[in-house]
């Protein structure tokens, strides 16, 4: 039997963050509860106080596919490598011309690096291209 999983990445600004990955994946802010127009509405209702308010955010697949991605305020920065990362599928898949995934792994990365992201290094291995790249806070990830 399989379980769901959510990806936590742990931030200075979740808010900020999320806007970008639901930017870099296609996903949107989790909906609140039923019965609320907004998390501020919510926040408001739970006597959250407000400067608590972006201390976490969700983002879910729209198409009910992707894992729920998480961002939690922490106190500290980034300090070492990911030992885990997000590979983003923007090239299309084996399935594609080769020059036209590089055009769309290149395309995707110019748009995330006008999010704030930063791009590390390009990589061309047996058919294969991507390139690693840092989120705005600092977290690798690849396009593919």
């Amino acid at each position: 039997m399989s379980h769901s999983f959510q990806v936590t990445f742990d931030a200075a600004d979740p808010a900020a963050l999320a806007d970008f990955w639901a930017a870099a994946l296609g996903y949107v802010v989790q909906p609140p509860p039923d019965g609320f127009v907004s998390w501020d509405d919510w926040a408001r209702k739970m006597d959250i106080p407000e400067e608590s308010w972006n201390d976490a955010r969700a983002l879910v697949d729209p198409d009910g596919v992707g894992p729920r991605l998480f961002f939690q305020r922490v106190p500290e920065s980034k300090k070492a490598k990911n030992r885990v990362h997000l590979d983003v599928n923007a090239g299309g898949g084996h399935g594609a011309d080769y020059t036209d995934r590089v055009h769309a792994v290149d395309h995707h990365v110019d748009a995330l690096i006008d999010l704030g992201a930063t791009k590390v290094e390009a990589f061309t291995q047996r058919g294969e291209y991507w390139i690693v790249m840092r989120d705005p806070e600092g977290n690798e990830f690849c396009v593919q």
